[in-house]
């Protein structure tokens, strides 16, 4: 009965991987690099500089520049630069033309040293892997569905994968270099071990994150089925006062700051918010940056009146239910990580990649030979290497002309952002294509090389079309930036060597095949 039931676990592990492993593998690898979203956008927007300042100065300066060019809106947004977003960002929102109806934002990027406007280019950067990792490009909310049934099913792996392997532990400290089939399934069984805990971290939480729209039944029978009440409850409004309709000068908004802090007993300030600004009865709220715990606390805020200082308001403490959801919010997110930590986070998102495509390569192997000795590939595991290589190698190829595009698309390009998103999945389908066109092992090791060529010349594309080139990040101290060229180095190079490693490999099984041959011909004429 025991084996029985393992052998099922087995054939769902196997199955649930195999359907469901192409679309993991692509959410696991921009998710691992959103890690790094905000030093990705920096480096995909190098006109704004990364500078050093204090958020009371940054405040400052965006406080004189919207009352220079916004007076009269409804609304003031600050966000303020950090150490790994180094752009002050301000938005305004016009009073609406018709009542009923949202009035318009403009958004204008700062130098935070001099609060002169800053042209950034075009670009979603980091955003992009962030938003395709849980949306896929894809209309609201049939992309966060899949995903998250992409991730119940991950989390269903792991489980039989646990319960399948009963030598689990041990099969960790076991790996059998050039066995073929056997090493493909040490490697496979080593990271899946090393990083379990992350895994079923990373996977349950994010089905946390979206549990209220895969599991809305009880908040619909609590309220009525007025989804929009649970939410107005759970994160409620700023106190925010009523128009006075009579003019008064604002405060300085930078003195807010450390009264925020006071209320929080330390922590950092995310930005700020001002409505009604230029009225007697504006009010600031102030918003405590997500990151300063582990527990990610929704909408930490103080509110002031904006043109006296007196605090008006600021959230409850968070209930326990709350704390608990912001804890694997928090622990998903990463933004409370340092930088080791961060590094940290990120080689446990590749390792969780590397297992799925290992797995994806092991299920294909173990059924090619039963069909080496005729040479003969039935579709459905043509289908499945084509799959296979355009999903991984391929992807790797799109992630790749994304940096170059950024670079190499002019930048006054109308939806220039778009187009980089565009050269990302043309690159994807090319490598499609390629897969379909060339047969197994010659498409990987063509596509590893592209990849390894693409990423090894990105430190020399970046110095070659900007002045930010690793002498002068590095000299600035600016490792953001130094950090990502580097990053594509070592990365082009660690492909380059998976390409060596996989034309050498084809060699040698050659060679063994041709010698096997030899000897068969040579025993049939004796």
């Amino acid at each position: 009965m025991k084996e029985g039931f393992r052998q099922a676990m087995a054939w769902l592990h196997t199955w649930v991987g195999l359907i469901f492993g192409w679309l993991l593998f692509a959410i696991f690898l921009t998710g691992t690099l959103a890690y790094f979203k905000a030093e990705t956008t920096h480096w995909m927007q190098p006109e704004i500089p990364a500078r050093a300042v204090s958020s009371e100065a940054s405040v400052s300066l965006a406080q004189r520049y919207l009352q220079q060019h916004a007076p009269n809106a409804s609304r003031w947004l600050i966000d303020l630069p950090t150490a790994r977003e180094p752009a002050l960002t301000v938005r305004w929102q016009q009073a609406p033309a018709e009542p009923g109806k949202r009035g318009q934002f403009t958004t204008k990027i700062l130098d935070p040293q001099t609060g002169a406007e800053v042209q950034g280019r075009e670009s979603m950067g980091g955003e992009f892997f962030y938003r395709f990792h849980f949306q896929l490009q894809m209309p609201y909310p049939w992309g966060r569905w899949l995903s998250t049934i992409a991730a119940m099913l991950m989390f269903v792996a792991l489980i039989t994968g646990i319960i399948t392997h009963k030598k689990i532990f041990k099969d960790f400290f076991t790996f059998r270099p050039r066995k073929g089939q056997r090493s493909w399934l040490d490697g496979h069984n080593a990271v899946g071990v090393l990083v379990l805990p992350f895994h079923l971290m990373i996977t349950y939480s994010s089905l946390v994150i979206f549990m209220s729209m895969v599991m809305p039944a009880g908040i619909l029978a609590a309220y009525d089925g007025n989804a929009r009440g649970f939410f107005d409850e759970v994160f409620p409004a700023s106190n925010t006062p009523a128009v006075a309709g009579r003019a008064a000068p604002l405060a300085p908004l930078a003195s807010l700051l450390e009264q925020a802090r006071e209320q929080w007993a330390g922590g950092r300030v995310a930005g700020l918010s001002v409505n009604n600004p230029g009225d007697a009865n504006a009010s600031a709220v102030v918003q405590r940056d997500s990151g300063d715990s582990v527990v990610h606390n929704f909408g930490r805020a103080v509110t002031f009146n904006a043109v006296s200082g007196e605090l008006l308001s600021k959230t409850a403490e968070q209930a326990l239910p709350m704390a608990i959801a912001g804890s694997f919010y928090g622990l998903h997110m990463g933004h409370f990580a340092g930088p080791v930590l961060r590094w940290l986070y990120f080689i446990c998102g590749m390792a969780g990649t590397a297992m799925i495509g290992t797995g994806l390569v092991i299920w294909l192997g173990k059924r090619q030979l039963k069909h080496a000795k005729s040479g003969v590939m039935p579709f459905e595991l043509r289908l499945v290497e084509v799959l296979n290589i355009a999903s991984m190698s391929g992807l790797v190829i799109a992630v790749a002309v994304f940096f170059w595009a950024n670079r190499l698309l002019p930048i006054g390009l109308a939806e220039r952002a778009d187009w980089e998103v565009n050269s990302f999945f043309i690159a994807w389908g090319l490598s499609l294509l390629h897969a379909l066109l060339r047969r197994g092992r010659a498409a990987w090791v063509e596509q590893l090389a592209l990849a390894a060529l693409l990423f090894c010349a990105v430190p020399l594309l970046n110095a070659l079309t900007t002045a930010h080139h690793l002498g002068v990040s590095l000299a600035q101290g600016d490792w953001a930036m130094a950090g990502f060229d580097l990053t594509c180095l070592g990365s082009g190079v660690f492909l380059g060597w998976a390409a060596w490693k996989m034309q050498r490999s084809g060699r040698t099984e050659t060679t063994t095949r041709q010698r096997a041959r030899a000897v068969t011909l040579e025993h049939e004429a004796t």
